[in-house]
């Protein structure tokens, strides 16, 4: 870790050292650190996580990573520090609805030739794993909060708690309240759905199976996913007041009310640590990129977390990001001029508006709906158990193996890849007048 005076020039500044920002930020350190002209590249974050201790307990906010994220933290080094004994693969998810003979829609990685649907990892252990990567590579980890950027022609000037320095490209990894979003005048649209997520581990009198389980109460949302231990991470969704009671109950009234909305699905659970909420909202940006700034993650979209797409959404961002700036780097070009970063928003944004659609009516239909569409949806749950060709294409979705991917997500390997063939990047853009911004 270090501190950026005044006099410094980097390539790539990446605003927050989260999951996703680590993951671009290590995927441009290593992508072209063995070729003439390497990326100076630094992650600037308020404090640097440190790995849990051996024993401790698991943390209750998870992931539910899927094959295209694991070979994207694989191709930085990522996967091997993380993949140990406190991450769970998965090998089948169970969807079903209260309503009775609606059925149940179940997804086996055996039927779709993988070894498993995806790995249940606390957000905590990615976070240190790629940060962990990054810098094994070479990258600079600056431990401060963004003031305020300077947007110029060839570079941008970023004012920090750590100090000033100047980059020819900034990427806004900060989150659904992104400071560089605001900074540089990128608007987004967001909507609350008026619901609240509480999440808590707990023990089961059943074992999980490494199965993650998903029911849709009527109201609202409740995953169970499987953890390493033998734990269960709970993900309840639902409106703002019927969280508030659950969350005031007694610890015995909770976990009756959870037994029983889980249908029993895992017999009698237990608390095992404390009960923590967050709000839901969705958030799309209208514009992902602009001169010299790029946004990923949360900072570019946010979505509901029934589908467990949020992290893996942003991993593909970073992937995508890091292919058009190497592409352009590897050509001569200016990485920073928002011609080439078009090609990145144009090639994300369309992913992430079919992925959040998808998501939006999964929650409508099924979560929360009762006219004639959403008794059609709980009737399509068992219409689709009943197809082994359209499980395959949904099971293929959420691995993240269909659609206009990476390379990095399509090639399982050990190291960050540059594609031996890259389309040419347009020239760099028009100037852009100087501005200034203030980050409240």
């Amino acid at each position: 870790m270090s501190t950026a005076t005044r006099e410094e020039r980097l390539d790539v500044l990446v605003v927050g050292g989260g999951p996703v920002g680590g993951c671009a930020a290590a995927l441009l350190q290593c992508a072209m650190r063995s070729s003439a002209r390497p990326l100076s590249v630094a992650v600037l974050e308020p404090a640097r996580l440190a790995a849990p201790a051996a024993g401790e307990p698991l943390d209750a906010r998870v992931s539910a990573l899927s094959r295209a994220s694991e070979r994207i933290l694989a191709s930085v080094g990522a996967w091997d520090r993380l993949n140990g004994h406190r991450a769970q693969p998965y090998e089948r998810m169970r969807i079903w609805h209260e309503a009775a003979g609606a059925g149940a829609l179940v997804f086996d990685a055996a039927d779709a030739g993988e070894p498993n649907l995806g790995t249940i990892a606390e957000n905590r252990m990615v976070q240190v794993a790629v940060i962990d990567a990054f810098e094994a590579a070479g990258g600079r980890m600056i431990e401060g909060e963004l003031v305020g950027l300077r947007v110029q022609d060839e570079l941008v000037e970023a004012q920090t708690t750590a100090g000033g320095f100047r980059a020819r490209l900034v990427v806004g990894a900060d989150g659904a309240r992104s400071a560089v979003r605001g900074a540089v005048g990128l608007t987004a649209e967001s909507s609350s759905y008026r619901q609240t997520a509480i999440v808590a581990n707990v023990s089961t009198e059943r074992p999980h199976e490494r199965t993650a389980w998903q029911r849709f109460p009527g109201a609202g949302t409740l995953a169970l996913l499987p953890l390493a231990d033998g734990s269960s991470s709970i993900v309840w969704s639902c409106d703002a007041q019927s969280a508030a009671k659950r969350l005031a109950a007694s610890a015995a009234e909770f976990e009756r009310e959870l037994q029983r909305e889980s249908d029993d699905a895992l017999g009698a659970l237990r608390l095992i640590t404390d009960r923590a909420s967050f709000p839901l909202s969705r958030m799309a940006a209208h514009r992902y990129t602009a001169h010299r700034c790029a946004l990923i993650g949360d900072a570019a979209h946010v979505v509901h977390p029934l589908a467990g797409q949020g992290v893996n959404l942003g991993l593909l961002d970073a992937a995508s990001l890091a292919e058009v700036v190497t592409a352009a780097a590897l050509q001569g070009e200016d990485p920073g001029a928002q011609r080439i970063l078009r090609r990145y928003e144009r090639w994300r944004k369309s992913e992430t508006l079919l992925m959040a659609a998808a998501i939006d009516a999964f929650d409508r239909f099924l979560a929360h709906g009762s006219g004639p569409l959403s008794r059609l949806a709980r009737r399509g749950l068992a219409w689709v158990n009943r197809s082994e060709e359209i499980k395959r294409i949904f099971i293929a979705r959420a691995l993240g193996l269909s659609g206009e991917l990476p390379l990095a997500a399509r090639v399982p390997s050990r190291t960050a890849r540059v594609p031996p063939q890259t389309a040419s990047v347009p020239p760099r853009t028009a100037s852009v007048p100087p501005r200034t911004a203030r980050v409240s």
